[in-house]
Parts: C-alpha cells; structure tokens; sequence
C-alpha cells in the first residue's frame, strides 16, 4: 500500500538520496537507535536497487519495516521531516 503524498515525496527523496552523503544530520541524530539502523538499511537497500526511485523506495520501506519489526508512518515521517530540512520547506 503507498503512503498517501508519497509520489509528491518521491522527487524530494531523489534529491535527498544525491546529496546527503553521510548520516550526520540534526533529523537523523534526533532517532532512536532502531531508527538510525533502520534508516541506513533503508539507505543500503535503495542504492543496491536497480528499480524506478518510487519502486526502489517503497520496497525499501516494507522491508526494512518488516525487518526491523518498526511502523512504516515512522519511516516516511524520517524522510519527509529530513527532506523538509534538506530544502529548506
């Protein structure tokens, strides 16, 4: 199921995966430490992918979701609130 916005969201996160180079952000210091792994597997699965960005990052979502036993709102809430302070939104 997609996340309502997540097709808005989708050309942010493009954007996002191309500039963010390491994982030192405000937003990302601010997780859990569940989070922060959940979010550099999301990272991990992404680049590895050779899907469209929206396909390669909801399959992202569900696995590293399923895996790491988290919500799925709680991941797309990462990327919108570091998308967001990424562009300045």
């Amino acid at each position: 199921m997609m996340y309502q916005g997540t097709k808005a969201v989708s050309n942010k996160i493009s954007n996002l995966f191309k500039e963010i180079n390491s994982l030192d952000t405000e937003t990302y210091k601010n997780l859990s430490p569940i989070m922060k792994e959940a979010v550099r597997d999301l990272f991990k699965l992404i680049e590895k992918s050779q899907e469209n960005i929206v396909d390669k990052f909801e399959n992202a979502i569900n696995k590293v979701s399923d895996f790491h036993n988290i919500n799925k709102k709680e991941l797309y809430q990462y990327i919108e609130n570091e998308t967001n302070n990424q562009i300045g939104d």
